[in-house]
């Protein structure tokens, strides 16, 4: 099969990367809660039976204004990349609010959404801005049994899960996405379906789709839900030739310290790292300020560590204005080249010189 070139987009976006340390935004969910929405807000004129408080995603449909005005104001905090409101927008999570029906049309809607306001922000300041389709984990996991008493029993296959990211990929590309973004994995299985989709994707279309990959921790140990460390992690989804890899949400910046160094050894990628505003509180919330968000992320930048750096749960534009300042200046992170070896991974990551 003949190679497919890199689209625009991508040579845009790795000739950025070689300069300077670029930037993602923030969250939705965040910015979303402090909205104060009410179910009938989420619901709009929708013909739908279920309750849809908490479909953050269904907003693409019915307050699309509002998801543009968390988008731009990520856009104006000075993010270079900027991510769909799109994390549950899957038939298997939309499920849950009887809107699986409506899956192609949300995440057409998230990425015409952030398209535009990725153009308008560029044609305000000559800046490119480069758009992520989001894709979640779902609420299912390929790798683990929900019944404890059955090890073997799965409540998904590969090829279904696989299915469902394939809508999800087809719509994102139409809505004017320029990657797929596959994060917070917690299960590498399903990671590695959300991958083959988009290469499924790619086959079609003709054109090359680039991934972006990150992974989150569930234990400060440093593996994810299905058990694997970062390293196996890479080692499992290199074959993707991803655009970047790295780490999300989990935990602030301090717990993600030594796994961002270690996955920054190996990687043969750009690294991306998003981590939470901190630890949450006894209420579910976030303390952490803007101010010591970004001395931790410079921490990462002045070691060598990172190529891209955002902000998850808890964090706010505010966040994404001072790490953008705080990493101004600072080299990118240098790719290593590894000595070829066999390279193998189950729980952990194995090499045969």
């Amino acid at each position: 099969m003949t190679a497919l070139a890199p689209s625009d987009a991508e040579a845009a976006f790795r000739a950025a990367l070689a300069e300077r340390i670029l930037v993602k935004d923030g969250p939705y969910g965040t910015a979303i809660q402090a909205l104060g929405l009410a179910e009938a807000d989420y619901r709009g004129n929708l013909a739908v039976t279920h309750d849809q408080k908490g479909n953050n995603d269904i907003l693409n449909l019915t307050r699309p204004h509002a998801i543009a005005a968390i988008a731009r104001a990520y856009a104006e905090a000075g993010a270079d990349l900027l991510a769909t409101n799109s994390f549950n927008a899957n038939a298997i999570s939309q499920a849950d609010y009887g809107t699986a029906h409506l899956v192609a049309d949300i995440n057409r809607a998230a990425a015409e959404i952030v398209r535009a306001v990725a153009d308008e922000a560029a044609a305000r300041d000559g800046r490119r801005r480069f758009v992520a389709g989001a894709l979640g984990p779902t609420n299912k996991t390929l790798s683990l049994s929900p019944r404890v008493e059955d090890p073997g029993f799965r409540e998904v296959d590969f090829d279904g899960v696989k299915a469902v990211y394939r809508e999800q990929v087809d719509a994102l590309l139409e809505g004017g996405a320029d990657f797929i973004l596959i994060e917070t994995v917690f299960d590498t299985l399903n990671a590695k379906a959300a991958a083959m989709a988009a290469m499924e994707a790619e086959d079609a279309r003709g054109q090359r789709v680039p991934l972006l990959l990150s992974m989150t921790l569930t234990d400060l140990a440093g593996r994810n839900l299905s058990g694997q460390t970062v390293e196996a992690f890479w080692v499992s989804l290199a074959h993707a030739r991803p655009l970047a890899v790295g780490l999300n949400c989990s935990f602030g910046a301090t717990e993600l310290s030594a796994h961002v160094a270690n996955m920054a050894r190996i990687a043969e990628a750009p690294l991306l790292v998003y981590p939470n505003a901190g630890l949450p509180n006894a209420f579910g919330g976030y303390d952490e300020a803007p101010a010591t968000t970004a001395a931790l992320v410079r921490q990462w930048a002045e070691a060598g560590l990172v190529n891209i750096i955002g902000g998850c749960c808890g964090t706010t534009p505010a966040h994404i204005a001072a790490i953008r300042a705080a990493v101004a200046g600072l080299p990118p992170r240098r790719i290593p080249e590894p000595v070829p070896a066999l390279r193998l991974s189950g729980l952990e990551a194995f090499a045969f010189a």
